[in-house]
Formats: structure tokens, sequence, C-alpha cells
């Protein structure tokens, strides 16, 4: 099935592009011969080969289990020794948000 100019122009806007002109034809064209180019695969009959969801295959969560710091928490006041500024027992950092976000 081939791509026409109004499919072209729907993924250039999707993708936030603008073709104008001969790029509009050029881009359908191009477009048009990278799925042709993939047509030899689809042609391939591997009943053997189960497809793969994850480019590693069976490969799960590998990151370890949480562990509570205990005796390595610091306390408060070695957290807070280098910190710029600091209000209370928290960090001050400056507002991203403005005067809005000084609530």
């Amino acid at each position: 099935m081939a791509l026409t100019e109004t499919d072209v122009r729907g993924i250039a806007d999707y993708a936030r592009i603008a073709l104008e002109g001969d790029e509009l034809a050029e881009m359908t064209s191009y477009l048009n011969d990278a799925v042709d180019m993939l047509a030899p695969v689809l042609d391939y009959d591997l009943p053997d080969v189960e497809p793969t969801f994850h480019p590693i295959g069976d490969l799960a969560n590998v990151m370890r289990e949480d562990e509570e710091l205990g005796q390595r928490d610091l306390p408060l006041e070695v957290a807070l020794e280098n910190a710029g500024s600091t209000r209370d027992r928290y960090f001050r950092v400056p507002s991203i948000l403005g005067e809005a976000g000084d609530r």
C-alpha cells in the first residue's frame, strides 16, 4: 500500500515538520521507496522463530531490592550543613514558577 501525499502531510504535521511545495512530493517518493525496501522482509517464512517484544528477550527487572539505610542515615544538621540556603529543616532553592509559585 503506497503512501499518499495526504498520508505524508499527516506524518509531517505529527512530527512538526513543515513540508512545502516540492518537498512534500520528494518526501512521499522517499518514504514509498523506504517502505518498498522492506517488502523482502515480509516474504520470510520463519515458523520456528517466536516474535520478540524486547531486544533482550526475556529480560526482567534487574534492579536490586530496596534496603533500609539504618545507621547510614545522615543527621539533619549534617545533611543541611553545606546547603546554600535553608529554612527550618528544608533546603531552599530558587523558584522556577515565579510569583505564582510563592504560595
